[in-house]
């Protein structure tokens, strides 16, 4: 499958390299916690699918939320405390 990409009007050829940009890798390292807590959390799911829930599984899996919140609640409040200019 081709992909179709459009050219610039100016004839200046492609920016896109391939690469992310360094403001990219900045934001996905500024989303790491959470997504590694999203990763625990769907690794406790995984397990929990062939076979019936026991407490432990319950245990783990309810852990593993709350990481994903608190994950999600610093990111929130990382980027209203920037958008604020850190006068919280």
């Amino acid at each position: 499958m081709k992909s179709i990409i459009t050219l610039p009007a100016d004839g200046g050829g492609l920016a896109f390299d391939g690469e992310p940009s360094d403001a990219e890798l900045d934001a996905i390292e500024l989303e790491l916690p959470l997504i590694l807590a999203a990763v625990d959390l769907l690794d406790a799911e995984i397990m929990a699918l062939d076979r019936p829930v026991a407490e432990l599984d319950a245990l783990r899996i309810r852990r593993a939320r709350r990481r994903v919140l608190a994950a999600r609640r610093d990111l929130a409040n990382r980027a209203a405390a920037t958008l604020s200019g850190g006068a919280a």
